[in-house]
């Protein structure tokens, strides 16, 4: 039997390779997702190439191709360009050979060119990291056996190389687009899988990500815990790291009399809360249609209650089955019909890439007004509501 320069007991070894493991987690959603993929903050040098180095010995991946396949992934998400999406691809795909299809993605010189700029790109980069990738992989290896022995030395280098393919790129990929719950109401179908962010650096909330993809925050209510925020936040405090944004914070005040500029930049910046919001007013509205509907038309009032989880998704998330359900219940209620389009007129405003900011804020009035003379009372309420966004 071999020993290494430690002799630790079989706990002693777990908790190394969790150690290790953790390190490499935290490379990669402080390092490569949020500074290099979002530019969501700013890291030392220093900092910025120890990460490089850890993840060039434990993974072997290039800041570069990681970084354009992510960058991919969000401006195609959710559609069949994406590079690794459940929806598209299935989640058992997408689970279990993640990492085959970011390998697969990496080698698109197209996506590399059109989402890789401003990575790293010296000497280092060009010469070593990139050109040879299995040898940070093989010098890990050769420590982990002669530190720990070969037998704990093998067991913990496989857990360090299989740790990143399976939970960022199977599970995050994976399940964060299949299962879980979700805070805002984004285009695409991604989930928080769990509240608590540990395990995987706080990547877990990543419906909040995609909601606001260049915040360095993924937590964004008091039961959420984010690791990898609390790693940036020390390193901030000890000068090697400063965040330059997080997502924004609805800020209401008393509701203005005609909506302006400023209401209009408030609920861009928060369209994701004032969606969210919207569908709360939906739900309230639904409830009533539905109380209505159970005393005068008890056939309809099933129809209601069996497709209201169809009501407040995003169309574009919805398969041809779940469709033809929501256009029955729509046929069903005026109402809900009304506050459905409206909705989609709403974020229609933000959409519009090619209007002037007057032009927007006109867009912005007219809805208001439609909405206030509806005399659907939640839809009144709400754009009430709007009018207090500053």
């Amino acid at each position: 039997m071999s020993f290494g320069v430690f002799n630790l007991p079989w706990w002693g070894d777990l908790t190394i390779a969790l150690l290790l493991t953790h390190v490499t987690i935290v490379a990669v959603t402080v390092y490569l997702h949020r500074h290099q993929a979002h530019r969501a903050l700013d890291l030392h040098p220093a900092i910025s190439h120890f990460f490089r180095m850890w993840l060039w010995l434990t993974t072997g991946m290039v800041t570069r191709e990681w970084a354009a396949v992510h960058r991919k992934h969000h401006a195609k998400c959710d559609t069949p360009e994406d590079p690794h999406s459940p929806q598209n691809l299935g989640i058992d795909r997408v689970l279990w050979g993640g990492v085959f299809l970011y390998v697969k993605e990496a080698r698109n010189a197209e996506t590399l060119e059109r989402y890789g700029q401003g990575t790293p790109d010296d000497w280092l980069e060009r010469n070593v990291y990139s050109k040879f990738q299995i040898t940070g992989l093989t010098l890990m290896g050769a420590a982990d056996l002669l530190l720990f022995g070969f037998v704990p030395g093998v067991l913990i280098f496989v857990t360090q190389v299989v740790w990143i393919p399976f939970w960022a790129a199977g599970v995050i990929n994976g399940l964060g687009h299949h299962w879980g719950y979700r805070r805002w109401p984004t285009p695409d179908a991604s989930t928080n899988i769990v509240p608590l962010g540990v395990l995987i650096g706080g990547e877990e909330l990543h419906n909040n990500h995609h909601a606001y993809p260049s915040s360095a925050k993924l937590s964004m209510r008091w039961y959420e815990i984010d690791v990898g925020w609390l790693y940036i936040r020390l390193l901030e405090s000890v000068g090697l790291a400063r965040v330059k944004r997080v997502a924004p914070i609805p800020h209401l005040t008393a509701p203005k009399p005609v909506v302006d500029l400023q209401t209009l930049e408030a609920i861009v910046g928060c369209r994701y809360a004032v969606l969210a919001q919207y569908g709360r007013f939906l739900r309230r509205a639904y409830c009533e249609e539905l109380e209505k509907l159970r005393r005068f038309a008890p056939d309809d009032a099933k129809v209601l209650r069996t497709s209201m989880r169809w009501l407040v998704r995003d169309e574009r998330l919805l398969g041809e089955h779940e469709r033809t359900r929501l256009a029955e219940l729509l046929s069903k209620s005026e109402v809900l019909r009304t506050m459905h389009s409206m909705r989609r007129d709403l974020a229609a405003v933000w959409g519009r890439s090619t209007a002037t900011r007057e032009q927007l804020v006109g867009q912005l009035q007219n809805w208001c007004r439609r909405a206030e003379t509806s005399e659907i009372e939640p839809l009144v309420d709400f754009s009430w509501e709007l009018r207090r966004y500053s």
